[in-house]
């Protein structure tokens, strides 16, 4: 009976030096991931010299060519000459609709969004972005005969009122969100955006929120079709940011840093000049500074 009892207490022991050293393994490996976490993607373009870079087209900032597969627009060409400037390259590795973008980046099929992406909410708690190359102010696009919603953007916000969207994309956040009682026309995430006003014009829709390049690229074919209702009052005011995953606080620090210097140099504004249909299409960012006088 003693020795039954003495054998017991052993067990229990090693068991429970089992279970501690089990623990204290598990605990010192959560420590270890999260002191990496902060690092992981910077330490890897580091080791291979190069950014992998999804892309989504969106003209005039991120272009290819059919024919050569060149890249092209005002985010691939800062991306690129910020990765030479860090000596490193951009690898293009793969196009992305609008909502799969966080998913391929949680999954590590690539280091970033090259293509620009809107700071919104949703964004910012999912991911990092880096500072903005430049702002957009978002337009309310609806028929040239349209009246209702002139003086009064909230009656958009009504169950007889149709608002197209693409899935993913920061109109569909903003219709959900601040126009939640009118009907969203939704669009598969790898429509064009042109699909949208094509809905607005063909009365399938009454409302879309797009920025004013898209409404002049749509116009230049369709002229009269649609009007920006929102043209002195944006809806809302947009930084174009890279998007890469959260908790990436050393390579966010390595781009943000590489971007400044292109915003200050100008190269930014002469690729804005180079791209832009029309002046202001696009907001640019302040410098960070003031000259005493």
């Amino acid at each position: 009976m003693k020795e039954r009892l003495i054998a017991a207490i052993l067990g229990i022991i090693v068991l429970a030096g089992g279970v501690s050293f089990a623990t204290a393994k598990l605990t010192r490996k959560s420590t270890e991931e999260k002191t990496d976490s902060g690092s992981v993607v910077y330490d890897r373009v580091i080791k291979s010299k190069k950014i992998r870079a999804a892309y989504l087209n969106y003209p005039p900032a991120c272009m290819k060519d059919t024919k050569t597969g060149k890249m092209s627009g005002t985010f691939v060409e800062t991306l690129e000459k910020a990765a030479e400037n860090c000596k490193l390259e951009v690898e293009w590795t793969e196009e992305v609709g609008w909502g799969s973008q966080i998913e391929g980046l949680e999954a590590d099929r690539y280091d970033i969004v090259g293509s620009p992406v809107w700071a919104n909410p949703t964004r910012g708690t999912l991911t990092n972005m880096t500072i903005p190359l430049y702002y957009s102010g978002i337009g309310i696009y609806v028929r040239t005969d349209e009246s209702r919603f002139n003086s009064d953007f909230s009656k958009l916000n009504d169950e007889g009122v149709r608002i197209g969207t693409i899935d993913g994309e920061t109109g569909d956040l903003i219709a959900r969100t601040q126009f939640p009682n009118a009907k969203r026309v939704s669009l598969p995430q790898t429509a064009d955006i042109s699909q949208l006003f094509l809905e607005v014009k063909s009365n399938k829709a009454d409302a879309l929120f797009a920025e004013p390049f898209f409404a002049q690229e749509f116009l230049k074919n369709n002229p009269n079709s649609v009007k920006n209702i929102a043209s002195d009052n944006p809806i809302r005011v947009l930084g174009n940011c890279y998007m890469f995953r959260k908790n990436q606080a050393q390579f966010k620090h390595m781009l943000d840093t590489a971007i400044q210097d292109l915003l200050n140099s100008g190269y930014v504004d002469r690729l804005l000049d180079k791209y832009e249909p029309a002046k202001n299409t696009f907001y640019r960012v302040a410098l960070p500074y003031r000259i005493s006088k």
